[in-house]
């Protein structure tokens, strides 16, 4: 699956005014599509996933590119992000509501959140994902940001039911 031009187009804006070798997490990488995208703009990229057979197949696609990401398998329902370590966060088609906190705890002073997922709206579509735990509500995805400084925020409705939001923590 090719990574999302949303994110890719944010990574890239981010990985410019950062300079250096900032930290980045992929949360709930998979295959690491994006976890590929911020090794390749010069991230210290770090991916989580619960499927270990996910997280080697990431590790082992960046080895072949000649970029590193360092790759962990956890259950994020079960153990908390570490505290005020990363410069970026990106979150794509994937929500857990009770993971917001750790979200924006694991983000540095300045760091960004670049994330993507499913609405409500989708269900219209007639395509998963349908269920109510794996939807946001109308925006819902900005009120879990308030206090940090909103950079981009769009919900639309084709060709899927996606909110997307680009943010930076104040402190």
């Amino acid at each position: 699956m090719t990574p999302s031009p949303f994110i890719v187009e944010w990574v890239e804006r981010i990985a410019r005014e950062r300079g250096g070798h900032p930290r980045a997490l992929d949360v709930a990488m998979g295959r690491g599509r994006h976890a590929l995208a911020l090794a390749r703009a010069g991230f210290r990229t770090y991916g989580v996933d619960i499927n270990l057979q996910a997280v080697r197949g990431a590790s082992d696609a960046a080895r072949r590119e000649g970029v590193r990401v360092h790759g962990w398998c956890a259950d994020l329902t079960r153990g908390a992000l570490p505290a005020a370590v990363f410069d970026l966060v990106v979150v794509s088609r994937y929500l857990q509501r009770d993971l917001f906190a750790d979200l924006r705890r694991t983000l540095a002073p300045g760091g960004a959140v670049i994330y993507e997922t499913f609405t409500i709206a989708q269900r219209a579509l007639g395509r998963p994902p349908t269920s109510a735990e794996h939807l946001l509500n109308p925006g819902e995805l900005r009120s879990c940001f308030d206090g940090f400084d909103l950079l981009f925020y769009e919900e639309v409705e084709a060709p899927e039911a996606v909110a997307r939001l680009a943010a930076r923590s104040r402190s």
